[in-house]
């Protein structure tokens, strides 16, 4: 049975929550991230192009994180936020462990999928119940408070697999035991400690959903069976028949299908990607369909979410922005090793320290800031997008074509402020736009859109760029330097996006409880 919290003013609860599901977050990245360090190790072991390690590290996970995100999150707004995210911790640990069993390319990637759909759990619970727990006008500052375990996860990460690495090649040179290498040890000894933490979010509040606005929400009668029609909508072929139960059209469901078909096979004819283009296109007729029936069984929440340009171009121009952010996440250690000849314990520590300190500067500076130029006029958080922009482009320029490590290193630091500045605004205004009961969905679209032009995409046409280079005759290290260097021109739409949100967000935030009315919705 749901145990409800009321947020009382002065309580140090909503931060003793707040420090609990960090530390989740901080696993989540440190699972995920851990892939960058191992990457070299893993690439010669398993015969992989960087292409390939593109596609593991971004769109196998990436795909399965945001496609089960949708019906996790809106199972999130009707259902015990802690035993969604405390189930999901446990889950995507044990994926992570088992990852260290892998002997093969495809086995990996399987993990990897199980890895996505566990942490699908975490974020849109994790927002919607921080959401509750705090006020509106803190929102941006507690959500970067929370994204800032990025920052720490992957300085763990890349420490703890650095060290892995190298301590366990020493030691067993030849012959290791079980015949496990030191990038298999590394998954399973990250893997463990989730199994523990899982249990401790457990015991959290779940708060009232609602209160921090207002605006309670009443519990839903049969949260399981939402779960079941949500889980029929992204999983084919049974999204067929939740389409035709739904009465949505099943020819433009047909149709949208084999537009999706059409363009994944040419792209698959242009870059001999097979598995990438597939598990794209499925992500995007998952969404597709899911989006479908979301308008026939959910219409206000369908409206207030996609007749919103505000909400539609802000989604889309902050997730363009980490395009870069995981393409770089991932690719500058093995850039680092490639031109620097340096171990990995090294790069691990350096690399991690930098991306940690500058993450915990450059997250909550950004959340703060914006919470108090939001007081100021009604786009203030949008302009943490721009600043991202403007900080971002040099440093990467700066970083991939310094000469001396300990350059790197500053920089890396400088660099993830400005990478880091923007995270607590994306999901503060997918937030706003939208009314308490659809947070949690609200949230898993921005992940969704952020997923498949980051994660999927970043590392993916970075490695394969990187690929086209080193084919015309460029060593490995010049190629990946390339390649990080042209991904850079993906700010260009970024900024369009965020100056058609900065049109029409005063507007559509304004008149937000006018627009759910108007859908039907009785507020």
């Amino acid at each position: 049975m749901e145990t409800e919290e009321i947020p009382s003013k002065g309580s140090a609860y909503p931060n003793y929550v707040l420090f609990v599901l960090v530390l989740v977050y901080i696993l989540n990245f440190v699972d995920r991230n851990i892939l960058s360090i191992l990457a070299e190790d893993i690439k010669m072991d398993l015969g992989a192009t960087d292409a390939q390690m593109g596609f593991l590290y971004g769109t196998v996970f990436a795909v399965f994180y945001a496609v089960f995100g949708l019906p996790l999150a809106r199972f999130a707004d009707v259902w015990v936020r802690r035993s969604l995210i405390s189930g999901g911790l446990l889950f995507w640990s044990g994926m992570t462990a088992l990852s260290g069993l892998s002997t093969s390319f495809p086995m990996l990637a399987m993990c990897r999928m199980g890895v996505g759909i566990g942490e699908a759990s975490a974020s849109p619970a994790a927002f919607s119940m921080l959401s509750d727990y705090y006020s509106p006008r803190r929102r941006a500052t507690v959500l970067a408070i929370y994204s800032s375990g990025i920052y720490i996860g992957i300085a763990i990460g890349m420490f703890i697999g650095g060290i892995i690495l190298d301590t366990w090649g020493s030691m067993y040179p030849t012959n290791p035991p079980f015949g496990l290498k030191g990038w298999q040890v590394a998954f399973m000894v990250v893997g463990l400690p989730g199994i523990v933490l899982a249990a401790w979010v457990r015991t959290l509040k779940e708060p009232v959903r609602g209160i921090s606005e207002g605006l309670v929400t009443k519990k839903h009668p049969a949260p399981f069976r939402l779960l079941g029609s949500e889980l029929a909508s992204v999983i084919p072929p049974i999204n067929i028949i939740s389409i035709a139960r739904n009465g949505a059209s099943l020819k433009l469901n047909a149709v949208a299908a084999a537009i999706i078909v059409f363009f994944a096979y040419i792209l698959i004819l242009l870059t001999g990607n097979t598995a990438q283009w597939i598990a794209m296109a499925f992500g995007v007729y998952i969404t597709f369909s899911w989006a479908q029936s979301l308008q026939v069984r959910d219409r206000v929440t369908f409206g207030m979410m996609f007749h919103s340009k505000a909400f539609i171009f802000s989604m889309i121009g902050f997730s363009s922005i980490s395009f870069i952010t995981f393409g770089m996440s991932f690719w500058l250690a093995p850039l680092l090793m490639r031109m620097h000849d340096v171990g990995a314990t090294e790069i691990g520590l350096y690399v991690g320290l930098s991306s940690a300190a500058g993450g915990m500067i450059g997250a909550p500076l950004g959340g703060m800031l914006s919470d108090r130029l939001k007081t100021k006029f009604a786009n203030g958080r949008l302009v943490f997008g721009f600043i991202a922009v403007a900080g971002i482009v040099p440093m990467v320029l700066l970083m991939v074509n310094a000469q001396k490590l300990e350059t790197v290193y500053w920089l890396n630091a400088c660099y993830y402020i400005f990478a880091s500045i923007w995270v607590g605004v994306a999901p503060t205004t997918s937030s706003d736009l939208v009314l308490p009961r659809m947070r949690a969905v609200a949230t898993a679209y921005y992940i969704l859109i952020n997923t498949f032009l980051g994660l999927a995409m970043g590392p993916y046409v970075i490695g394969l760029l990187s690929d086209y280079f080193a084919s015309g005759g460029m060593d490995d290290a010049s190629a990946l330097r390339n390649a990080m260097s042209y991904a850079l021109f993906i700010f260009v739409p970024t900024v369009i996006c965020l100056l058609i949100a900065w049109r029409h967000l005063p507007e559509d935030e304004n008149n937000r409880l006018e627009r759910a009315r108007a859908l039907g919705e009785p507020v």
